[in-house]
Parts: C-alpha cells; sequence; structure tokens
C-alpha cells in the first residue's frame, strides 16, 4: 500500500532562537521520520516538513509539549505546502524578512552539563571562563540585531577553532548553532589589572586565581560579568566591607551577596523549599532572604555592614562561570555590588570601568567580549507564598509579559524613579530591564538607547506613545518631545492600578488600593496613599489619606525629620514642641520653628496623601532615621523593628465623608489620632517594636476599612494592591489577610514589580484602553 506524503509550512512563534531550537527539532524530525528543513526568521522559526500526517501531527504536538528548557513557544501557524521530495531534513541558513517579531532570550546561567564539563580537568574547557552551550550563556546583552546569529552579537570578532565548528555544526551536539561557542583557543579571555590599568597577569587561569587571592586578603576586586560591572569584596571581611561603603560612599544602603551554593547560605539566612527555588531558578535573581539570629545582631560569616538595620540579606547563586570560579579560589561568600559611578548605569565598558571606579577598586578582572547591552540584577522575593519581583532585569528582560487581549503599538515611557519603558505588540508587553532613576544626564541617555534599542530588535515603531502626568520628569519630556505621534498622559496610580488588572486579566471595574511615596494627582498635590474604583481607561478617587504638607518639597524624602514635624503640627498644633519625646529633644527648636514657619506662609510645602511620606514621618518620630541615604530607607528600618508576634494592637483613625456628592461619596483617612497616640506611647518609653507594629497595623486596618466602605456601596469585591509600600511583607501580607477575612477578592503583582518598575506596562494598558473606547 502506498503511503500518503504531505507536505506542511510551520511558522514558530515565541522564545525559539538561541535556546536549542533547531537542534531540538532537528532531532524531533528524525523521531518521527520526516525530511524537510528549518530555519531561523526574524519571526521566529521556518519549518518546512514532509512525511506523513500522523507523524507531521505528532511532531507538531511535541513542539509544544517537549520543547528546549529556555524556548517558549507561543504560537505555531501550520500551512499546506508544495511538495518538494527532500531527501533528508536539514538546519538551513537563516531566512531573512522585513518583519522582525521573534522573542529574544534572556541571559541565563550556566547549565550543570557546563559547569560540569568546567570542573573536570581532563575537558579541553576546563576553568574556562566563558563556557557555554545552548542552553546556558549571553543572550539579550551580546544581540546587537536580529536574527540572533553569531555576526549580529559581540562574539563576531571570536572566529571559532575547527573543534567549536565542529560541535556549532553538529545537529546533535548540545552546542549546535550555539553563537557564543568558544574555548580558550578561540574565544574570549579574561586578564586582571590593577587601578591603573596595569595588567599583572600572564595568562586567563592566573587571572582568575590572583583576583580570587585578592579577595581572600580583603582586596576589592572589579568584576565584569554578564550584564556589567560588580564591585566584589569578601563578605566575611568587616573591614573590606567597611572599606567598600567608604570609597563607594554607600554608607548604609544594603549590598548583594554572592554564596557558591545554597548550602552555604544555611549558617546566614532562612531558605524555605520556595526560596531554594527562586535561587537555584535558571534566572538567578537576587532573592530577599531574613537573616539568622537577628535579635543577636551578628550573622555568623558575614560581616554586619553588609545590611544594616535590614531583616534581610540580598543573595544570589554564581550564574557565570568566572563566578564559580572566583567563589571555588577564593572566598565562598562575596559582597556582588553594582559597578558603577553613585547615580549613574551599570559599567559595561572596560575603559569606562577603569575611570569610573578606579578610586574603589584596588583591581579588576576584565574580559574582551564586549557587552552590548547592559542588565542589572533582577531582585525578587516570596512574599505571601509567592515569587514578586522587586527589581526585573537580568535573567527576564527582555521576555514580554503575556496578556489575554491584542494591544496597538505602544510605547511607555514609565515614571522618574526605578524606570523601565515597554513597547506592545500583540498581546506582548515587552518590559525593558532596570533603567534607573531619570535625574541622573547618564540614566537619561540610557532610558533612550533602550527605547532604541527594543524599537530595533523588536521590530516596534509605536502609535501611541504613553507617560506620566507629572510635567517635570524626564520621560515625560522625552514623550513630548516626539513628533508626528499620538500622546497620553496617565496619572500615576491609575497606572499601578492598571498594571496589576492587566496582568490578572481583569478587565471590568475593580477596587484598586495604591499606596507609594509619590505620584502626581489630577488635583496638582502628591497623591500616595489612595484607593480608586477603577476599569483599564478611567478611575474615580473614591478614599485617600489626609493632605499633609512636605516642607522643603523633595527635601523632606531625603530628611523624613521635616515630615515628623508636619505631622506633629497638624495633630497637636503648636503644642507639640512640649511633648515629652525623645524626638523633640533630640532636634534644634530652631529647625523646628523654622519648618513650621515654612507651612505657615506655604513656603515650598506641597500636599500629600504619601503613606511613603508617613512612614518616614512615624520613622522619625521613633528617632529611627532622620536624614536617609537610600530611598524607603526610614521605611525600611521601621519595619524591620516591627514586633511579628503583636498582630492586633491598632492606633486609632477617622475615615471622614468628603464634601461632594452623596451619590459618589468619597472619603479621607485622617491619621492624626494615630499620630497622637504614637507621642503618647513614646512619652510613656513603650517599646519602639511594639509602637511600630501598632502603626503597620494601623495603616492596614484604615485602609482596608475603607476598602470595605466602598465595597458596601457600590457592590464590587476584586481588589488590587499595587505601588512600592506592598515591597513591605508586614503590609502586603497583613493587608491581603484583612481584605480577605472580609470577602474581598484580592489580587497582586507576580509578573512585574508592584513599586515604579511596572508602571510603563500600566500606562501602555491604559493607553490601548482608551484607544479602544
Amino acid at each position: 500500500m502506498k503511503i500518503s506524503i504531505a507536505a506542511k509550512r510551520l511558522e514558530i512563534s515565541g522564545v525559539v532562537q538561541g535556546v536549542g531550537f533547531r537542534p531540538f527539532l532537528f532531532v524531533l524530525a528524525k523521531k518521527y521520520h520526516l525530511k524537510g528543513e528549518v530555519s531561523n526568521t526574524c519571526g521566529g522559526v521556518l519549518v518546512i516538513v514532509e512525511g506523513t500526517l500522523k507523524n507531521i501531527e505528532s511532531f507538531t504536538n511535541d513542539i509544544y509539549d517537549k520543547n528546549p528548557l529556555l524556548a517558549s513557544v507561543t504560537r505555531i501557524e501550520s500551512f499546506d505546502a508544495k511538495l518538494q521530495n527532500f531527501s533528508l531534513f536539514q538546519i538551513v541558513k537563516s531566512k531573512s524578512s522585513s518583519s522582525r517579531t521573534t522573542l529574544i532570550s534572556p541571559d541565563v546561567s550556566i547549565c550543570p552539563d557546563c559547569l560540569a564539563e568546567m570542573k573536570n580537568p581532563c575537558d579541553r574547557r576546563y576553568e574556562y571562563p566563558f563556557i557555554n552551550c545552548t542552553n546556558c550563556g549571553p543572550r539579550y546583552t551580546i544581540i546587537e540585531d536580529i536574527p540572533y546569529d553569531r555576526p549580529k552579537t559581540s562574539m563576531k570578532l571570536f572566529k571559532m577553532c575547527p573543534l567549536c565548528q565542529q560541535e556549532y555544526d553538529d545537529p546533535l551536539n548540545r552546542r549546535f548553532h550555539a553563537q557564543p561557542n568558544a574555548c580558550p583557543e578561540c574565544g574570549p579571555h579574561v586578564f586582571l589589572t590593577d587601578n591603573k590599568g596595569k595588567r599583572i597577569d600572564s595568562d586567563s587561569k592566573e587571572a582568575v586565581t590572583l583576583a580570587a587571592r585578592y579577595l581572600s586578603q580583603g582586596k576589592i576586586v572589579a568584576v565584569k560579568g554578564l550584564g556589567g560591572f560588580h564591585l566584589a569584596c569578601d563578605a566575611s571581611s568587616k573591614e573590606a566591607v567597611k572599606t567598600l561603603r567608604q570609597r563607594k560612599s554607600r554608607p548604609h544602603k544594603p549590598f548583594a551577596l554572592m554564596a557558591q551554593s545554597t548550602s552555604h547560605l544555611f549558617e546566614h539566612v532562612h531558605v524555605s523549599p520556595e526560596e531554594k527555588k527562586l535561587l537555584e531558578s535558571y534566572h538567578r535573581p537576587i532573592v530577599l532572604l531574613n537573616k539568622k539570629n537577628i535579635k543577636e545582631g551578628n550573622i555568623k560569616g558575614v560581616a554586619p555592614d553588609v545590611s544594616p538595620l535590614n531583616k534581610s540579606f540580598g543573595v544570589m547563586l554564581p550564574y557565570t562561570p568566572l563566578h564559580y570560579l572566583l567563589l571555588e579560589k577564593g572566598p565562598d561568600v562575596l559582597v556582588m555590588t553594582s559597578g558603577n559611578r553613585s547615580g549613574e548605569p551599570l559599567s559595561i565598558d572596560n575603559e569606562d570601568a577603569l575611570d569610573a571606579f578606579c578610586d574603589i577598586a584596588d583591581y579588576f578582572l576584565l574580559h574582551n567580549r564586549d557587552i552590548y547591552f547592559r542588565a542589572d540584577d533582577s531582585i525578587a522575593r516570596i512574599q505571601a507564598g509567592r515569587p514578586r519581583f522587586i527589581r526585573r532585569s537580568r535573567g527576564y528582560a527582555p521576555l514580554p509579559v503575556f496578556l489575554n487581549k491584542k494591544m496597538p503599538k505602544v510605547l511607555g515611557c514609565g515614571g522618574g524613579l526605578k524606570s523601565t519603558v515597554c513597547l506592545t505588540r500583540n498581546n506582548y508587553v515587552f518590559l525593558s530591564q532596570h533603567i534607573g532613576d531619570l535625574d541622573n544626564v547618564k540614566v537619561f541617555d540610557f532610558f533612550q538607547d533602550s527605547i532604541d534599542h527594543l524599537k530595533d530588535i523588536l521590530d516596534i515603531q509605536p502609535e501611541i506613545i504613553v507617560h506620566d502626568m507629572h510635567p517635570g520628569y524626564m520621560s515625560t519630556n522625552y514623550a513630548k518631545a516626539q513628533k508626528n505621534i499620538k500622546k497620553v498622559a496617565v496619572q500615576h496610580h491609575h497606572a499601578h492600578a492598571a498594571a496589576c488588572m492587566a496582568e490578572n486579566d481583569l478587565d471590568e471595574e475593580v477596587i484598586a488600593i495604591t499606596l507609594d511615596g509619590t505620584g502626581y494627582g489630577t488635583d496638582g498635590h502628591i497623591w500616595g496613599g489612595e484607593i480608586f474604583l477603577a476599569t483599564q481607561s478611567a478611575f474615580k478617587r473614591k478614599a485617600h489619606l489626609s493632605y499633609i504638607k512636605m516642607p522643603g518639597g523633595d527635601a523632606a524624602v531625603l530628611e523624613p525629620w521635616r515630615m515628623a514635624v508636619s505631622v506633629l503640627y497638624q495633630a497637636f498644633g503648636t503644642d507639640f514642641f512640649a511633648l515629652d519625646i525623645p524626638f523633640i529633644k533630640e532636634m534644634e527648636k530652631e529647625n523646628l520653628s523654622f519648618v513650621c514657619q515654612m507651612m505657615d506662609k506655604n513656603l515650598n510645602s506641597p500636599l500629600t496623601s504619601s503613606t511613603g511620606r508617613l512612614f518616614d514621618a512615624v520613622a522619625s518620630l521613633l528617632c529611627i532615621r532622620h536624614k536617609i541615604s537610600y530611598e524607603s530607607q526610614a521605611a525600611m528600618e521601621l519595619e524591620f523593628i516591627t514586633d511579628k508576634e503583636l498582630t492586633h494592637g491598632v492606633y486609632g483613625f477617622d475615615i471622614i465623608q468628603c464634601e461632594n456628592n452623596e451619590e459618589d461619596r468619597s472619603f479621607e483617612i485622617d491619621l492624626m489620632a494615630c499620630i497622637r497616640q504614637i507621642a503618647e506611647d513614646l512619652s510613656v518609653d513603650e517599646s519602639l517594636g511594639q509602637i511600630s507594629s501598632k502603626f503597620h497595623n494601623t495603616i492596614v486596618k484604615a485602609f482596608s476599612c475603607a476598602a470595605i466602605k466602598v465595597s458596601k456601596e457600590t457592590g464590587i469585591r476584586k481588589t488590587v494592591l499595587s505601588g512600592g509600600v506592598f515591597n513591605n511583607d508586614y503590609i502586603l501580607s497583613s493587608m491581603i489577610r484583612t481584605l480577605e477575612e472580609n470577602n474581598l477578592k484580592v489580587y497582586t503583582h507576580t509578573k512585574v514589580p508592584t513599586g515604579d518598575g511596572g508602571i510603563s506596562l500600566g500606562q501602555a494598558v491604559v493607553a490601548a484602553a482608551l484607544e479602544a473606547n
């Protein structure tokens, strides 16, 4: 009986380039006795197959079900094709087209196979710092353009030796078409210099050995990695950590740690199974882990200045071969903090790094593989039982967030702090890596470069550009300067709410609780303690914290004592000068009087409903932190001292109906009773841990009571939580629990950061919803 042969053309979309996808298809085609060809295209992968319909169907199903670890298939379109009578199945040269729609893999950690080879003295890549295969290594940071082929990466300068070329050409080898494939004979190499740029090694192996030795001796070494530089030192050395803080002018902000393995962490931190899984994932984010022996204030094997006045260490496992080599030959736990000038983007160029922090690092461990695009380490934690982003960057970007509806082509420009940008196409939202705070010129340049690079490699020319309502943000100025494109301004907290709605597939009206430090309001004031009724296209402000003044404007963010004066003045009037509390005794009376005069005369004292500023005020009232050296420091230190066993104590508050239409009521949440009771507790020497816990409980109780009021009025039960205050584990967990106990259905962020790193997505969602309307 003659077997009927069919021909099909399969167009496969998703993360299917640079992840071993064509070799996977090659093996799969052989399994099902199929002939034909496979090639990369600008849209993904194109497969022509000939064989029985049953085998082609099985082949197609396996593409979905059994694809490589790093691959992600989002769509397979199947078309009938003309029979060409192929004699075999082969991988052919990439096909160019005018459309570029392929998804690009992020950089990922070294795989177990490569790690085993690197540790094997008999392997030709023994201790080679750039070992990789199709299952691991650099991707996004070395791509100049697509399709993802070696000539369009920073590996184009390194011609493969015959052995590497043989691996690259062998469809059954895991290095088949691994674009960064290399070995010590033909690939990049590392070298060590002093802080003047003078080379002090004889070869790559000596460079790593010397660098590890210097780290063990307490020196600071700048290390060039995947997406930029780290500044490294021995985490157990008090002197090394102290020196790094002094030289980097970073007095308090926690340093990240890199440990050789999870087993090296158990003495220092608690590691749950979920946290271990997140740590060991191929994304390799920094994971916030709770310290052990925190009450004693001494963590064995880690200098106390690594993460002062903080309940957590930020820890990651090694993700490059070079990291593993340094940790094997040197200290088993390293400080690995970002290598950059203060406020500037991560350094990625050897000369720039030497110029930027020659006064910080004693030695520089460099390499000659260019980084085309920087990517800071991602930061995540397990909160309320689920992984959540604080920063979504290396290991995740530029993978898209998938939405349940098609979007027009939109550019979301984000806000001013912790900036990211996003581009949309169909149901994909492509979020950039972390960019930073845009008030720095070099960060703003990086912001513009990121937009241009993403537009190019994703082939998205936006039809709409959307920005924050704040007129002073550099991202707003950028958007307004663009010509011949529709522009949309979106209120900051509406963007927060819309981002959370979109990632949870919510397209109806919800209650949105958005708590953060700052966001420009429609009334011209600074918002940040908000309850909205929100859809993706519109919102109504239903409740908010009562306004308080910010004496000195931005100075009040850097000096929380100003906010403490503001709340005391609002709660007590001038009687607060007579309060018998440590805060009044510590402060200069002239400064207190000056700030009160500013507020009386409305001199640079904008009104704010910010929850973040309220945390600052209470942290200063408790004499925990009067001035900050990094963002959210006061609030984090206030959380640090909470007494976790005190879950029910609450201070007073009032929910006051605003003077507006009875049918469309809104409320103010007045916490001045809370401030007066805190002052009373301070006057009788109540423990600071108890006061902090009661304040946290009061924030949760006040906002949940207001949200329940709105729910009862409207019948709406679905509630989204967003904004940087929800990075506070105490607040997030307690808020979820309290709302759910009152029969509200709570939705939170798990795909993008809850802080400002996620609002570019929300901006795009709002603009798309407005366009649809």
